[in-house]
């Protein structure tokens, strides 16, 4: 075999000394290939390509380990088809933007998001799922701030937008404030996409989710909720009606199905953040930042509601911040998956309960306040511990700081778990970088959000 030319052998030279962190250790190197894998597999659709690229790496990292350093064109060769076979993946997203988020790696790398906004409705996790919201119907851009009219609202306003009885992905042409006289009822099939404006739900009545289905709410700002009621307000285009008085939630859900409340700022609000009762269900609430209130999230009616136990509800990667109290959620009868979210502050208790829920504590990050008294995440709401001990309360790969506990209950078998199982938790030493863009996000046209 002829001796390498001098330019291969200078082009070998300058490839190892740019990528030699990559090739130093061959055994190194194939297992932090495998690693990164292994944590963006939740965000791919088929199992079956994360098993191809893990395979495709075992057999590069065994090239890796035949090659022989003193023969640069093969070196040269070698590096060459690695860059291009890194490049590969990262054009079919098995490194996305590496957040470790599924939800947002399924949508916000791409700089012209804003294109191919309805693809965010592919992107849900969780019991909620499969809510489409307005994903096969028209845009419709809200233009006009203003809520003057409950029973009659102006074309171009938010009010005219969600009443309407056909699919809609509603946008903001501004930034704006919109203070809502009366609460804001939604008709099924709907989408609120506050991406690429700064929009604010405030200073009046909030959202309203009564008897509809398919519902997502994403990127907007809601707060400083009042009550409202005992007015005429329209709730399609063909029905208006006397509405009772309004507790003043942020959003309210009742009776309604397919709900997915995703990337929000919420706080302040006379009543709760987001309250879901009378049998609501199939509901996804992650990537929110909840902050100043006392209580912050109601699931179940009361004690008495039987029916709530059909509901299913995943709380993920949301940031749980300061000046909150207590209901985080508080929970009734039904199913709840607590999975991969970050409680940096409760005066009284982060979960509680009643009425035997089962809930799947997975993946958290617990930081308790330095009141001795407050240092248990959990709380059995008016119950006695005789009542409780057969509840199936379970915490697992949960960090506890600061002396933070869980206080668990019933049967430890994960098949109890089941029905309460929605996703599969990554650990609890990701949750900073998982929850760390929580709230809704400063996306702006023409740049990755």
């Amino acid at each position: 075999m002829p001796p390498p030319s001098s330019f291969a052998v200078c082009c070998a030279v300058v490839l190892l000394m740019v990528l030699a962190p990559a090739l130093s250790d061959s055994k190194n190197h194939v297992v932090l290939r495998h690693s990164t894998i292994e944590g963006e597999q939740g965000t791919q659709k088929s199992s079956g390509n994360s098993s191809m690229a893990a395979d495709s790496d075992r057999s590069s990292g065994r090239r890796d380990e035949q090659v022989s350093d003193d023969d640069p064109e093969q070196v040269a060769s070698m590096v060459d088809m690695s860059i291009k076979n890194s490049t590969d993946r990262r054009r079919l997203g098995y490194f996305s933007c590496a957040t470790g988020n599924p939800i947002d790696d399924c949508w916000r790398c791409d700089p012209k998001w804003y294109l191919k906004r309805k693809r965010l409705a592919d992107c849900a996790i969780g019991f909620g799922r499969n809510a489409v919201g307005g994903r096969d119907g028209r845009f419709y851009v809200v233009s006009d701030p203003r809520d003057d009219d409950p029973v009659n609202p102006r074309p171009g306003t938010l009010r005219h937008a969600v009443i309407q009885d056909r699919p809609l992905w509603i946008v903001f042409k501004r930034d704006m404030v919109i203070t809502l006289k009366e609460e804001l009822i939604m008709n099924s099939f709907k989408t609120i996409d506050g991406r690429g404006a700064n929009v604010h739900i405030a200073n009046g009545a909030c959202i309203t989710i009564q008897f509809v289905t398919n519902i997502i709410i994403h990127g907007v700002h809601i707060h400083d909720c009042k009550p409202t009621g005992n007015a005429m307000v329209r709730s399609s285009p063909s029905h208006y009606g006397l509405r009772g008085m309004a507790d003043g939630d942020g959003i309210s859900i009742s009776g309604s199905s397919h709900i997915w409340i995703d990337h929000n700022s919420l706080s302040n609000c006379a009543d709760g953040l987001i309250d879901a009762v009378l049998a609501s269900t199939a509901i996804t609430i992650s990537n929110n930042y909840f902050t100043h209130h006392n209580e912050v999230m109601l699931l179940g009616h009361s004690d008495s509601y039987v029916r709530d136990k059909i509901m299913q509800v995943t709380i993920a990667y949301n940031h749980f911040g300061e000046g909150l109290i207590q209901r985080m959620p508080r929970c009734r009868h039904g199913y709840f998956h607590v999975v991969n979210n970050d409680y940096t502050h409760w005066e009284m208790y982060a979960i509680g309960g009643s009425a035997d829920p089962t809930i799947n504590s997975q993946g958290n990050r617990y930081l308790a306040p330095d009141n001795h008294f407050a240092k248990e995440v959990t709380k059995r709401v008016d119950v006695w511990s005789g009542d409780w001990k057969g509840w199936n309360w379970r915490s697992e790969g949960d960090l506890m700081l600061n002396g933070a506990f869980f206080t668990p209950s019933g049967r430890g078998a994960t098949a109890n778990y089941a029905m309460a199982s929605s996703l599969a938790a990554k650990p609890s030493s990701l949750v900073g970088t998982i929850t760390s863009a929580a709230g809704a996000l400063g996306c702006r046209l023409g740049a990755s959000c």
